[in-house]
């Protein structure tokens, strides 16, 4: 029987595993489970919700990238390590069991929700594509129905953004879409474009704090000069239909919360048994978790230690990590396999970048600060190289020039005809099961099908 390998995420670091895994074993029975069949390029989802880029610029699909894995389409919501099984549930709502020698786990991150009142009800979330599009449809309906209303109350509160969260994700999502608001705001007849308004809530005392105070402060210069309120040293304390409440006491009438207060490891992670940090899956150097070196996790819900900083630290939950992680993992699954000794995963971060939109940015490569257009030409020269794919490249390329030339296109999806697009509809954390339930399902659930659910194709290239 060919060695099976599971792998567990379809981002960035697991199809960096499965590709490495195609050459190294080119014998084995790899096998990719996601439910989505894309890899998405996060950092870009702003300017999805913005209209610069059409969802499809910023996905690269699985089965284009992958030659002799197998894709599974669904979702592993349990493990039994001591069987070696994983337990999946298919997009057609079909539970299977797929059996493993060696278990990759890299299944990403989804949003940290906190304990507020009215959240997950009426908050939206910056973490998939589908939140993005939706979030760009709200927007839009938002301007439409305030230009068409004869209530100024209403057209005031449709017209106030609320984005909670000064780290990356925030700071992008309420720069571009502010730019794209202003835009928009002044072909709307009735509408007065002062209207308008967008909140950056951030409860630290700067923005992005990762990149330092100066570049922090610059980031707050911007946003304030087109007009951003932006509230440092405040949180978000409640939510509901028509309004936000901050802990200095205001309540801001709105119609939209986006949430973007940070991310948590996926709930599988919780659900192993195994130790965690912070809620991340705890791991050697070597990527292995302790107890079980047939297991390998990498990525967001992973804590890797840092060995290039040192001090007890673990590597960021960025896609820089994730993207360099992935060939140690692959590299040291076949090492393990072989009965070869492991290696360590070391790496200096390379920097960070920030596209805020039009011709501003800020970015911090090799620990140079750098703003304006010297910032923007780095930012998207990085979001380019990092993508990989050369199609994808071209696509995003492509559509910035030609965003640039012709503007934004205000024109609305339809989602919301049927779906409100809010957080608790894009959350999946009830779906995971306890160790004991794994072992149950592993135990009871179909006939193991060797290494894979029944019934799924191979992919081709």
């Amino acid at each position: 029987m060919p060695q099976r390998v599971v792998i567990v995420g379809g981002g960035f670091a697991g199809l960096a595993v499965a590709r490495r895994l195609e050459r190294r074993l080119p014998a084995a029975d790899v096998r990719l489970v996601s439910p989505d069949d894309y890899v998405l390029y996060l950092p870009l989802l702003p300017q999805v919700a913005a209209g610069l880029l059409p969802p499809v610029a910023v996905a690269t699909s699985l089965t284009r990238r992958l030659r002799r894995t197998t894709f599974v389409p669904g979702r592993v919501v349990g493990v039994d390590l001591d069987r070696r099984r994983v337990v999946t549930t298919s997009i057609t709502g079909r539970r299977e069991i797929l059996d493993y020698d060696r278990l990759v786990l890299a299944p990403g991150s989804i949003s940290a929700t906190m304990d507020i009142p009215g959240l997950r009800e009426y908050g939206r979330g910056m973490k998939t594509l589908a939140e993005a599009q939706f979030l760009r449809d709200h927007v839009l309906g938002q301007l439409e129905v305030a230009n068409a209303s004869d209530d100024p109350e209403e057209r005031a509160r449709r017209c106030r953004f609320v984005v909670v969260g000064g780290g990356y994700a925030g700071v992008e999502t309420a720069a571009n879409l502010q730019l794209m608001t202003s835009d928009l705001a002044r072909r709307f007849r009735r509408l007065d474009p002062s209207l308008v308004q967008w909140h950056l809530v951030q409860h630290g005392a700067q923005l992005m704090p990762e990149l330092g105070a100066r570049l922090g402060e610059d980031t707050r210069r911007v946003l304030e000069r087109r007009g951003v309120h932006v509230d440092l040293r405040t949180s978000l304390t409640a939510v509901d239909d028509g309004s936000v409440t901050l802990s200095d006491g205001r309540r801001l009438a709105t119609e939209t919360l986006v949430w973007t207060a940070g991310v948590a490891p996926n709930p599988l992670v919780s659900r192993l048994g195994t130790d965690t940090v912070k809620g991340r899956l705890v791991v050697g150097a070597d990527l292995a978790v302790p107890g079980h070196p047939e297991v390998f996790a990498l990525g967001d819900a992973a804590a890797v230690p840092d060995l290039a900083t040192g001090g007890g630290a673990v590597c960021p939950p960025t896609a820089q990590h994730a993207t360099r992680q992935a060939p140690i993992a692959a590299d040291n699954v076949v090492a393990s396999l072989q009965g070869r000794s492991l290696r360590p995963y070391r790496h200096h971060d390379l920097g960070l970048v920030v596209d805020l939109g039009g011709p501003d940015a800020v970015a911090k490569p090799l620990r140079v600060d750098l703003t304006g257009w010297p910032a923007q030409v780095v930012t998207r020269g990085y979001h380019l190289a990092a993508m990989g794919a050369p199609a994808a490249m071209a696509r995003v390329a492509g559509n910035w020039a030609l965003h640039a030339a012709a503007g934004s296109s205000p024109v609305r999806l339809g989602f919301l005809t049927s779906s409100s697009g809010r957080l608790a509809e894009f959350e999946h954390t009830d779906d995971y099961l306890t160790p004991e339930q794994a072992c149950r399902a592993a135990e009871e659930g179909d006939d193991p099908v060797p290494g894979a659910a029944a019934g799924v194709p191979t992919t081709s290239g």
